[in-house]
């Protein structure tokens, strides 16, 4: 009887109708903000990135870059990484649509305690950020992966091997390069490639469709060369240059 019961059960599970699958809500653009929180971020350095992006999503003119676009929304989330083993999601990924969704992914991304490690991996911050797209519940007509440090990589593969692999799977991967002076907490004052950040940012970490660079001269202008990039990010617009950054 048991046999006959299972049997009846398997025939009647089979015979229901099939749920119709889930479809991903369709944006305009879904991006990553990968954001460097490595040894040379001392905690002042730290506060104004954080500040820099909130402040920046609440920006009119990001809100008029996404408006610009199609469908009027993106999704956004944002990452902080050093080391090739240190990278931590702390913002999920949102929708911004509106004025207060855009204060969401603010007072989001301003929440959570500071993460992070010694060393720069630039290749894992990507690596990384690409797994966000595999369980990202958006799908995006551009993918694209927002990159900002003041350093080098020194911890992991090659940044251009992982910009390549970003690149041949349809995801484009822009910069943003402090050129940074200030002491780090831990090994005196950060030394410069042999060739200056912003050209190094844009030979070995910027690649795909559309790919730019963003360089900024201190932290005290993060906030204004933010702006700028998302604009060119969502929108494909650019705004006037203000003082202490320029595009490429």
């Amino acid at each position: 009887m048991k046999a006959v019961r299972r049997l009846i059960l398997a025939l009647a599970v089979a015979l229901l109708p099939a749920l119709p699958a889930v479809a991903a809500e369709k944006v305009d653009v879904e991006l990553v903000l990968a954001v460097d929180i490595s040894g040379s971020i001392d905690s002042y350095e730290f506060d104004l990135q954080r500040k820099g992006y909130a402040n920046a999503m609440r920006d009119p003119r990001v809100m008029d870059a996404i408006r610009a676009n199609q469908r009027q929304r993106i999704a956004i989330t944002m990452v902080e990484w050093s080391g090739v083993e240190t990278q931590v999601q702390i913002v999920p990924w949102m929708l911004v649509k509106d004025a207060a969704s855009a204060n969401a992914v603010a007072e989001a991304i301003l929440a959570p305690p500071r993460s992070g490690g010694r060393w720069t991996s630039i290749s894992g911050g990507i690596d990384y950020s690409m797994k966000m797209f595999e369980s990202s519940p958006f799908t995006g007509e551009r993918r694209v992966i927002d990159v900002s440090g003041d350093g080098i990589n020194n911890s992991g593969r090659l940044p251009e091997e992982a910009r390549d692999d970003a690149v041949r799977a349809g995801v484009t991967v822009n910069g943003l390069a402090i050129l940074n002076d200030r002491p780090n907490p831990f090994s005196g004052y950060y030394q410069q490639t042999a060739v200056p950040l912003d050209a190094y940012y844009a030979d070995r970490v910027i690649g795909g469709v559309g790919a730019f660079l963003i360089s900024t001269n201190d932290f005290e202008g993060f906030e204004r060369a933010v702006v700028q990039k998302l604009v060119r990010e969502i929108a494909g617009l650019d705004v006037r240059p203000a003082g202490g950054f320029a595009g490429r």
